[in-house]
């Protein structure tokens, strides 16, 4: 199973089919100009008109975004408005055009013979787990163990989006109340053959990493850093390994976590 579409070159233009609120976060659905992408991988987007300026007249570089699904000829996202760049992006419409970068980096590969997915999620780090579920269940005709968790309710909206998820929220508002790395270790407790695939807020991630480390659990951590260009070209996304230095852009997003000494990465986050 491959984990990397190759993307067109440059950048290519799309339009706007569905624009919605899923509580605390907004979707995204645009046309899909390119291949389809596999789970775990991202695009760069920008709004194609007044992407950037305002009062401060501040540039914006393209927002780095995993992929929700791709139906057919569409291409979802999931966002947050958190800042300037996905204001603007959670600003548009039917009909409104932004600029498509992708499909970019390494996605997620395969669980391995006899060994049970188990799929961890915390936030706007849910959006990549909803591809990557469904392509486990068409791939692998098998079910998968999908555990999210939120800050209160109006972000566990999201959890709609998925298919019969396990939820977790902090301030108890939502299913279980406490963070979803308690869920995960009584998952790992009830079966130890689990294959960890993780994407969320770096505190979490490295939670899920010390967890699995413990047990013997391999994982697959989706993580984010600073991008600006999304090819490799610029380094804004280098991040420590056991092997040296990588750059989530190409080598990522998807790294394994046996290779890291940790996921806490000064500049990441979700």
């Amino acid at each position: 199973m491959s984990r990397r579409t190759l993307a067109p070159f440059g950048r290519r233009r799309a339009t706007v089919r569905e624009a919605r609120g899923i509580g605390a976060y907004d979707l995204l659905a645009c046309e899909n100009p390119g291949p389809a992408p596999r789970p775990g991988q991202f695009y760069m987007l920008a709004a194609a008109e007044r992407w950037g300026g305002g009062a401060a007249e501040r540039p914006f570089l393209p927002r780095a975004l995993s992929h929700l699904r791709a139906p057919g000829d569409d291409l979802h996202f999931l966002l947050e408005d958190v800042g300037p760049g996905t204001r603007r992006l959670a600003e548009l419409h039917p009909g409104h055009e932004l600029w498509l970068t992708g499909p970019l980096g390494r996605g997620f590969g395969p669980p391995g013979e006899g060994r049970r997915p188990l799929l961890v999620g915390g936030g706007i780090g849910v959006a990549p787990l909803a591809a990557w579920q469904d392509d486990l269940g068409a791939t692998t005709g098998g079910t998968c163990t999908l555990l999210l968790g939120f800050r209160d309710a109006a972000h566990a909206a999201a959890a709609a989006l998925l298919r019969d998820p396990l939820v977790a929220t902090d301030d108890g508002s939502v299913g279980h109340p406490g963070v979803v790395t308690e869920l995960l270790v009584a998952e790992l407790e009830r079966d130890s053959g689990a294959v960890v695939y993780a994407c969320g807020p770096p505190p979490m991630l490295e939670a899920v990493r010390a967890i699995c480390a413990e047990r013997g659990a391999p994982a697959q951590l989706a993580m984010e850093s600073g991008m600006a260009c999304g090819y490799g070209a610029c380094f804004g996304c280098v991040v420590p390994t056991r092997e040296g230095y990588v750059r989530l852009c190409v080598e990522g997003p998807v790294l394994d976590a046996g290779s890291l000494e940790s996921a806490l990465v000064m500049g990441a986050g979700h």
